[in-house]
């Protein structure tokens, strides 16, 4: 890519197109194309097609997708399906037709099996089912890299599907309705500790800046402590969902951009689809290739926050796939590793929550 490439981050508010934005200015890229959802809704086929035939874009970065936490994924499953496939077919659909030279399509390493061997290996993909409560959203993920994969094959163009883990970092989703795992947590403990030491004067601001189920800090005490009471937080203990048990591995998501923007600028197909005649799982996963349980997460985020309340967990609550680390050995030996810690990302998040 030349520095005055035009290149489009579709998705470039989120947690990883702006991470991925960023990256770009910082490495003197000078012609950066994003619009907001208000801008360009990616679900409408036709203004996609208008955006494409106006602006030519010569990258794209599909970063932009429909994301949430375990219970939003239960509770809006065909949102997750639908609006992933739609998004996915139009952008990559006009990246086709309007001539990109390279397109980066993210996806989730959900997109493996519930009882893959771990670490995870590409070439686990669709080996066995899938978990259940994220079903609809990897099947449309994984459609996503076979469509990259397809229009390789079949027309030749030059499209890498990247699998991130769990990724966290600066404009994370804090929304306790449809966030992930460590922000959902971060939220819940700091909400917990102000209400331990009954500070609603935060609390009242907290929610000012990001209301729960409507509700905001002009709310009476008491709707507040029962809305509060709703997601496990009361002034003696903090109640979180499932056993605390099930391991995960997490990436900070500065990290994901430089990795996505150094696959971007090095990577090719060629690179990566093999010599086997039957050429699949050519995506790449991203990651830090390291794990840690939930329930020490959630320690070390308590340990951070100085909350002294107590931690209890409520196993009737579902706990997703017990194990998922990434095999990063492919995105090694095509030179990237990982920099941030999580010790210092908890903190780093935590910091950035409190100041945003």
């Amino acid at each position: 890519m030349e520095k005055d490439s035009k290149i489009y981050v579709a998705g470039h508010r989120g947690l990883v197109g702006s991470a991925i934005w960023n990256n770009l200015l910082a490495k003197g890229y000078t012609n950066l194309v994003g619009r907001t959802h208000s801008q360009l809704d990616l679900l409408d086929g036709v203004a996609v097609r208008e955006f494409f035939d106006n602006e030519n874009p010569e990258y794209v970065i599909l970063a932009a997708a429909h994301v949430g936490g375990i219970m939003a994924n239960l509770k809006y499953r065909a949102d997750f399906i639908y609006q992933n496939l739609q998004i996915q077919q139009n952008v990559i659909g006009e990246s086709y037709r309007h001539g990109v030279k390279k397109l980066l399509f993210l996806g989730s390493t959900c997109i493996y099996p519930r009882e893959a061997p771990q670490p995870i290996k590409e070439e686990y993909l669709l080996t066995s089912p899938l978990e259940y409560t994220n079903e609809p959203y990897a099947i449309a993920k994984i459609a996503g890299l076979k469509m990259c994969e397809s229009f390789n094959l079949q027309y030749g163009t030059n499209y890498i599907a990247v699998m991130p883990t769990n990724l966290y970092g600066p404009r994370d989703n804090f929304n306790l309705e449809t966030s992930h795992v460590m922000p959902a947590m971060i939220r819940k403990m700091y909400l917990a500790k102000m209400l331990n030491e009954g500070n609603f004067d935060a609390i009242r601001a907290d929610l000012n800046r990001r209301p729960v189920e409507g509700i905001d800090g002009s709310a009476s005490q008491q709707a507040i402590v029962e809305l509060l009471d709703r997601y496990g937080i009361n002034a003696s203990r903090l109640l979180l969902w499932g056993s605390g048990t099930p391991i995960r591995e997490f990436l900070w998501s500065e990290d994901m951009a430089d990795a996505s923007v150094y696959v971007l600028e090095n990577i090719n197909f060629d690179d990566v689809k093999g010599s086997n005649p039957e050429v699949r799982n050519c995506h790449i996963n991203i990651g830090s290739g390291k794990e840690i349980t939930i329930a020490a997460l959630a320690s070390l985020i308590k340990e951070t926050i100085g909350y002294n309340g107590n931690i209890e967990w409520d196993s009737s609550k579902p706990d997703g796939t017990i194990r998922k680390l990434t095999d990063v050995s492919k995105l090694h030996s095509l030179g990237w590793h990982h920099k941030m810690e999580i010790n210092y990302g908890v903190a780093a998040l935590y910091n950035w929550y409190l100041n945003n």
